[in-house]
């Protein structure tokens, strides 16, 4: 029973050690989008500029021109690369995900077996009522 509690709080702290990345991955995720919409605003501004309006970057506490081909470059890369981090940071969201759900099944388990006096029925669960009596058949 003991080992049974302390591999339990094991499995609770690496569940734990789990959900505190998988809210890291989603404030980053968070962050990305917000980039991804300044410069798509960014992006729709260029477009209903007219030709020979002027284009300044901040640069520290200067302003400087810029060309707007040159601009259009820059703001089109930068939605390119946060859209591949974004996809980066989605796919490793779903694999904390598919962790966070294998540790809990295996939490749930032990605390099954547990709670059952370390009794499995077929499934490495344990049974319970008319489905273990027809398991059992």
């Amino acid at each position: 029973m003991a080992e049974a509690q302390q591999r339990l709080q094991a499995l609770s702290e690496e569940f734990q050690a789990i959900q505190k990345d998988l809210q890291n991955l989603i404030a980053s995720r968070q962050r990305l989008e917000a980039q991804r919409q300044e410069n798509a605003g960014v992006e729709k501004e260029f477009s209903s500029l007219k030709n020979g309006e002027k284009i300044f970057k901040l640069v520290g506490p200067v302003l400087l021109e810029q060309e707007k081909v040159e601009a259009e470059s820059t703001v089109k890369g930068r939605l390119e690369f946060i859209t591949k981090e974004m996809t980066r940071v989605d796919k490793q969201i779903e694999e904390i995900q598919a962790k966070l759900e294998m540790k809990k099944t295996e939490i749930l388990q032990i605390q099954a077996s547990a709670q059952g006096g370390g009794s499995q029925g077929p499934l490495g669960d344990a049974p319970k009522g008319k489905a273990a009596a027809a398991r059992g058949r």
